[in-house]
């Protein structure tokens, strides 16, 4: 049985922040994490302000992320808070699925443990290219420019006044509260339980490891991260699902197979497919079915089995039947998102699911709050 650690696992920072004053509205500033910003996103990120934050995470290269954020220190448009502190986070936003949520968090230090540990456990693979780019941009900009999102078994208290920050960004409204106070430090550390679950941010994090095992530095053994209570109301994991623009292989007799009426049917299939085995809905120009595996286990699991060629991801039903349809894509395979007991019993058992497997939306707003390594 593993013991929670002594150590507090989690520390105040004293925050790294926009001065809007000197860089203008916060809703101007912000971006998605640097794996969601497409080319097309970047281009309209960047053209919103010279100061938006989506030059730091996803640059031309570290080096100039580094002198972006130097240079923005120098002119005020990035200022340091006076006293370390704890936030708390509210995001108030509508899911994939039309229903209006409010997800409420802790951001936080959180000090970083080799999986081993049983401390912070991850639930994905990851792939080491990213890894990599974002270990030189570490290197270069020795700060966190973005939360890692994990799960514990705590919650966040509710906030009380007005928040110290807000910012929308497509159509996510982010609020922050500024706790630093000793006594409410003290509260939130120990409302604070394991294991660790990491939601979204599995490259982030072992990449962070890795920058400490090579600089080695007391000032490195933190990551920034955002922490949501497993029981949060506004907690939803959503689906990733599948296309192919390649051939599509023959599913042999294993495969219960149950044509369907069309697209329009898939949501209301995989809903009632039970959950002690895997299941997906094939979309193919010809149609649609319903498709149940022999055996249990993660849907997502079963059709990154099957030999594809050319898959890509979305995680939008819509948009996986517009791009069959269009011809864009020969197939799409729509999946059903793994419960948040799932992803801890994976995370548990020392276990990967296939990377994208999970989608926890929203994804956490880069720009709002950063962390130099200098504590």
């Amino acid at each position: 049985m593993v013991s929670w650690p002594t150590v507090p696992l989690l520390k105040p920072f004293r925050a790294l922040r926009y001065d809007v004053e000197a860089a203008g509205p916060l809703d101007e500033l912000v971006a998605p994490p640097y794996d969601v910003v497409t080319p097309e996103a970047h281009a309209r990120l960047e053209a919103r302000s010279p100061w938006n934050v989506v030059r730091l995470v996803r640059p031309s290269s570290p080096d100039e992320a580094a002198s972006l954020l130097a240079d923005w220190q120098e002119r005020g448009v990035l200022v340091r808070e006076e006293r370390p502190a704890v936030w708390l986070l509210e995001e108030e936003f509508t899911g994939p699925d039309e229903v209006p949520r409010t997800r409420r968090g802790i951001v936080a230090r959180v000090r970083l443990h080799p999986y081993g540990d049983g401390v912070v456990l991850p639930h994905e693979g990851t792939f080491a290219e990213p890894k990599e780019a974002r270990l030189r941009l570490l290197r270069a900009t020795r700060t966190k420019l973005s939360p890692i999102f994990l799960l514990h078994h705590g919650s966040a208290p509710a906030p009380d006044g007005e928040p110290e920050l807000q910012a929308e960004l497509d159509g996510v409204v982010s609020r922050l509260w500024r706790l630093d106070a000793a006594a409410a430090i003290e509260e939130i550390r120990a409302g604070v339980t394991g294991p660790i679950l990491i939601a979204d941010g599995h490259h982030r994090y072992e990449t962070a490891l890795r920058f400490h095992e090579e600089d080695g530095s007391e000032e490195t053994t933190h990551v920034l991260a955002v922490l949501v209570g497993k029981d949060d109301a506004g907690l939803e994991i959503f689906p990733t699902h599948r296309l192919t623009a390649g051939s599509v292989p023959v599913l042999d007799g294993r495969f219960r197979q149950t044509p369907l009426g069309g697209p329009a049917e898939a949501g209301a299939a995989l809903a009632a497919a039970a959950r002690d085995r895997a299941a997906f809905v094939l979309l193919r120009p010809e149609g649609a079915a319903l498709v149940e595996a022999p055996d249990h286990g993660l849907d997502t699991a079963f059709v990154d089995a099957l030999p594809l060629g050319e898959v890509g991801y979305t995680a939008s039903s819509a948009e996986a039947e517009r791009a069959v349809a269009s011809g864009e894509a020969t197939a799409a395979f729509l999946v059903r998102a793994p419960t948040v007991e799932q992803v801890e019993a994976f995370a548990r058992s020392g276990e990967r699911m296939p990377p994208k497997s999970t989608y926890f939306f929203p994804k956490l707003t880069s720009g709002l709050l950063l962390s130099p390594f200098d504590e």
